[in-house]
């Protein structure tokens, strides 16, 4: 049976847009991303819109308070938890904010990168499918699944309206 934990992805962009803003994973040791690079995001709560949640958690996370945010895609992540558990993604793109971004949070430091860098990075193998369609060009959303196996992506399908 499929019952996904929910979350929000997002990925924040500079003001020139050729930066993002992103999360690297360093501060707790049982942390699942630890060492990795990440967009801003997390769980839905009961009760909570994903607008909302992506929202909240932007402004947990980073200290901004988002402006305009555009949905470019939801991926399926079945097994993609520490022990299995399968996950759905909302990932938005934030073209816009207000506020200035902290430096730190409980995850990790806050670093920009350039958008044309980001497969340098350490980030989760499973990234590299996903990312190009958060920053290219066509206004349709796409929407993916990405099985995991014992932590690595084992399949990619994708498909946009």
């Amino acid at each position: 049976m499929y019952r996904p934990i929910l979350a929000s992805l997002a990925f924040i962009l500079s003001e020139d847009k050729k930066s993002v803003l992103l999360v690297h994973r360093n501060k707790r040791d049982d942390d699942q991303h630890l060492g990795k690079y990440n967009g801003l995001g997390g769980k839905m709560k009961a009760g909570e819109d994903i607008l909302a949640c992506i929202t909240r958690e932007v402004r947990e996370e980073a200290g901004i308070i988002c402006d305009n945010v555009e949905l470019r895609g939801t991926v399926s992540w079945p097994g993609f938890g520490k022990n299995g558990e399968d996950w759905f993604g909302f990932i938005f793109l934030v073209h816009k904010y207000k506020g200035i971004p902290v430096l730190h949070n409980e995850e990790g430091d806050l670093h920009w990168k350039a958008i044309a860098e980001l497969e340098t990075l350490p980030m989760w193998e499973g990234d590299k499918y996903f990312l190009p369609l958060v920053f290219d060009k066509n206004p349709s959303p796409f929407h993916g699944s990405m099985p995991y196996k014992n932590g690595c992506p084992c399949g990619w399908t994708c498909s946009r309206g």
